[in-house]
C-alpha cells in the first residue's frame, strides 16, 4: 500500500525496527553474503522480542521467556552474536 505523501507516523512502529536493529546490530557489523545478514538479521529479531526490555510498554518483554520467572537468586548473562548482544537472567532452579 502507498503511503500518503509527508505521512511521517504512519510506519512509526517499523521505522523504530529499522533504527534499532541497524543502529544495535547491522552497523558494527561487516557481512560476507547475504546468508550472514540473514543469521544476524534473525538473532536480532529473537533478541528483540524475547530478551529486550521496551519502553513503550512499560519495561517489559515481547514474548515471555520461562527464565524470567525463576526466583533464583543467582544472575546469569547470555550473548548472541559473539557477545555483542548480551542480555542477562536469572538461573533456573
Amino acid at each position: 500500500m502507498r503511503l500518503p505523501y509527508r505521512s511521517p507516523n504512519l510506519n512509526a512502529y517499523a521505522e523504530r525496527f529499522v533504527r534499532s536493529i541497524e543502529d544495535e546490530c547491522l552497523s558494527k557489523m561487516i557481512f560476507f553474503g547475504e546468508r550472514s545478514l540473514r543469521r544476524a538479521t534473525r538473532e536480532y529479531a529473537a533478541h528483540y522480542h524475547r530478551e529486550r526490555n521496551h519502553q513503550g510498554i512499560g519495561n517489559r518483554l515481547i514474548e515471555t521467556d520461562p527464565r524470567a520467572n525463576s526466583t533464583s537468586s543467582i544472575v546469569e548473562c547470555s550473548q548472541r552474536l559473539g557477545g555483542m548482544l548480551r542480555f542477562y537472567h536469572r538461573r533456573a532452579a
